[in-house]
């Protein structure tokens, strides 16, 4: 009987979530604005892919849904989730969270797939597993790849599986951000775990200011040059760092795949590590995870509690892209002097989607590159548009993502560029990926990588 009423109540829920969604469909008037900038339109020319295509399927939902709900599925699972329809929509359509919201609808009453629940469930949603399954990878990673000959940074994966066997992947770190992380402000320390011990010198910084660093998973794992960079730079502009030792995900990668149970829990982790009233600031160096933070957090969770709904505001209205924070907070400009060296590398930037399209933030990123003058920077073609990686998408529709990706490769390599930046993380790796299949000896790199080779070129690697 208990079990009864549970799927009772689960189905109330379903339906009302589906009310929700077709008012929300409604306001689409299909004047087609999102067919010209949907990447994967571009490339398939099939109505389906474009959000309008998959708005007239989702008008009606309860209908489509409880008749074909795999196929509604397969359908919007084709999308980067890139946000350019949402953008370009004159009308103000939040497709992107229309199109979440689906997915969550479709899981709730699908039963999810294994290997997604062991992935979402009992492994991100878990930091600490997660964290050590990760590690042991990256001991053994090496047995299964062969490194390319172009793009250094990237191995093949041609010994693992058909599904990996063409893509040159950026491996992971030997050591993890999170075990050589620099001291931490014990001052900073959150009100919400008293059981973390200060690990880390107290050190008072003339700015005054506070921040918190959410690493992310691609930042921690796979790049954590780059987050010491992130800390070395802040440490440089006088400002106290914390960084919490047990951060989790984001949640982006449950979300898109329409688990909001791990969604939900892996938020209820972070609100433990950050208490809103023990920083200034909350700064990230992923566009996608600044993104998730500042608008999925408070339009996707499902707080417990009003204090956790309140907290979680509060830690979005103090997210900062770290672009974005170094150039309208701390004040970073372009360099007005010119290097002697009049054969400077040119260096061009990729604007990731959700730092473009979601946050609007453009102009800052190009500020922070352009602070080092040993680079000449020259826009791309189309450097707005998406690289194809769209986060499982590349996993599911390889195919598509490369084809994508090509053009990408192809603005890129009309620069004439010696390096590529961007502020994302997974960017970086489709970037990686795609300059390598097109053998172009093009570097990708972090905007704050750029920024730190000239900002702290004179400060030892051990003084953070």
């Amino acid at each position: 009987m208990l079990n009864l009423k549970r799927k009772r109540s689960k189905m109330i829920e379903l339906i009302q979530m589906m009310k929700t969604l077709d008012q929300a469909v409604a306001r689409c008037s299909r004047c087609g604005m999102c067919q010209a900038v949907c990447p994967l339109y571009i490339v398939t020319k099939n109505e389906s892919d474009v959000a309008r295509g998959k708005l007239m399927l989702l008008d009606g939902l309860m209908r489509s849904f409880f008749e074909d709900p795999k196929g509604v599925l397969q359908r919007l699972d084709r999308c980067l989730l890139c946000g350019s329809c949402a953008a370009n929509c004159p009308r103000g359509v939040n497709t992107l969270e229309i199109f979440l919201n689906a997915r969550i609808i479709i899981s709730g009453y699908s039963r999810m797939p294994l290997v997604k629940k062991i992935i979402f469930r009992y492994l991100l949603s878990n930091p600490e597993l997660f964290d050590r399954i990760i590690s042991w990878a990256s001991k053994w990673q090496y047995l299964f790849f062969i490194k390319t000959e172009f793009q250094l940074d990237a191995s093949c994966a041609a010994l693992i599986s058909p599904l990996l066997s063409k893509r040159r992947m950026v491996p992971l770190a030997p050591v993890p951000f999170h075990k050589i992380s620099p001291k931490i402000d014990p001052a900073l320390k959150p009100k919400l775990k008293p059981k973390l011990k200060p690990e880390r010198r107290k050190t008072e910084k003339k700015s005054g200011l506070k921040v918190a660093f959410f690493v992310g998973c691609l930042l921690d794992k796979v790049f954590p040059k780059i987050a010491t960079d992130i800390v070395r730079i802040l440490n440089y502009h006088e400002i106290s760092v914390f960084i919490p030792s047990s951060q989790g995900c984001c949640g982006i990668p449950a979300l898109s795949s329409g688990d909001q149970v791990t969604f939900n829990r892996l938020v209820a982790h972070s609100l433990d590590q950050f208490d809103p009233s023990g920083f200034d600031y909350l700064v990230t160096g992923c566009a996608t995870c600044t993104a998730t933070i500042k608008k999925f957090w408070p339009s996707m969770y499902k707080p417990a509690s009003e204090d956790q709904g309140a907290a979680v505001h509060r830690i979005a209205e103090k997210t900062y892209d770290i672009n974005q924070f170094l150039v309208d907070v701390l004040g970073v400009k372009k360099s007005d002097k010119a290097e002697q060296n009049a054969a400077r590398p040119i260096i061009t930037y990729h604007d990731p989607c959700h730092l473009r399209k979601t946050l609007n933030v453009h102009s800052e990123p190009r500020l922070v590159i352009q602070a080092n003058n040993a680079y000449s920077f020259k826009e791309m073609p189309d450097a707005d548009t998406c690289c194809g990686m769209g986060g499982s998408f590349n996993l599911a529709h390889y195919g598509l993502s490369t084809d994508i990706g090509k053009k990408k490769v192809a603005n890129i390599e009309s620069t004439g560029a010696a390096v590529v930046a961007t502020g994302c993380p997974a960017c970086m790796i489709q970037l990686v990926d795609m300059l390598a299949r097109e053998k172009k000896q093009i570097r990708v790199a972090h905007t704050i990588e750029i920024y730190s080779e000239k900002i702290l070129s004179a400060i030892p690697s051990g003084a953070i």
